[in-house]
C-alpha cells in the first residue's frame, strides 16, 4: 500500500477530511492523494495557490505578512494551512510554500520548503527543511514526500 493510500484509510477511520495548500507544488500533494480511486470520501479540496495574490485570495493570508516575511516563510505556511481549514469542510491541512528552483538567494535559497500543518482544535505546527539545490523537479517530489509524512504523521501512522 502506498503511503498516500495509508493516509486516506487511517482519515477514513478517524473520520477526518484532507485539505492542501499549495504552492511550489503546483498540486503534486493533492494529485498524489486523488490518485488513490476512492479518495473523494476523506478529500475536501487543494487550493493551488502559486502566486501571492492567489494567496491573498484563496487563503486569506494577510498582505501585510507577505511584505513582512516574504512567500517563503513559515509564518506564511501557517497562515496557508489555517486558511486551508477555514475555507473547507477538512479536518487537518497540509500547506507548502518554497522554491524549488532554480534561483533563489542567500536567506532563501533553492530548496527551502516552509510547511504548515493544520488541525482542528490543535495548534498549527511549521517547519522548514532545506533539500538543497536538487533541481526542480527533485526537490518538488521531497516536498510531497515530506507533506505527505506530516498527514500521516498526524493521523497517527
Amino acid at each position: 500500500m502506498t503511503r498516500a493510500a495509508e493516509i486516506l484509510e487511517a482519515a477514513r477511520r478517524k473520520g477526518v477530511m484532507i485539505a492542501t495548500a499549495e504552492s511550489c507544488t503546483g498540486g503534486l500533494i493533492i494529485g498524489a492523494l486523488t490518485e488513490i480511486p476512492g479518495s473523494s470520501d476523506v478529500v475536501d479540496r487543494g487550493f493551488v495557490t502559486y502566486s501571492n495574490a492567489a494567496k491573498v485570495e484563496m487563503l486569506g493570508i494577510c498582505p501585510k505578512t507577505l511584505a513582512d516575511f516574504g512567500a517563503v516563510s513559515e509564518t506564511i505556511a501557517r497562515e496557508m494551512a489555517d486558511g486551508a481549514l477555514d475555507r473547507s469542510q477538512a479536518g487537518l491541512a497540509v500547506a507548502v510554500t518554497g522554491i524549488a528552483g532554480p534561483g533563489g538567494s542567500k536567506h532563501k535559497p533553492e530548496g527551502r520548503v516552509c510547511f504548515g500543518l493544520a488541525e482542528r482544535g490543535r495548534p498549527t505546527l511549521t517547519e522548514t527543511r532545506d533539500f538543497g539545490a536538487l533541481g526542480r523537479a527533485r526537490v518538488r517530489a521531497a516536498t510531497v514526500d515530506h507533506a505527505l509524512a506530516l498527514l500521516a504523521q498526524a493521523l497517527g501512522l
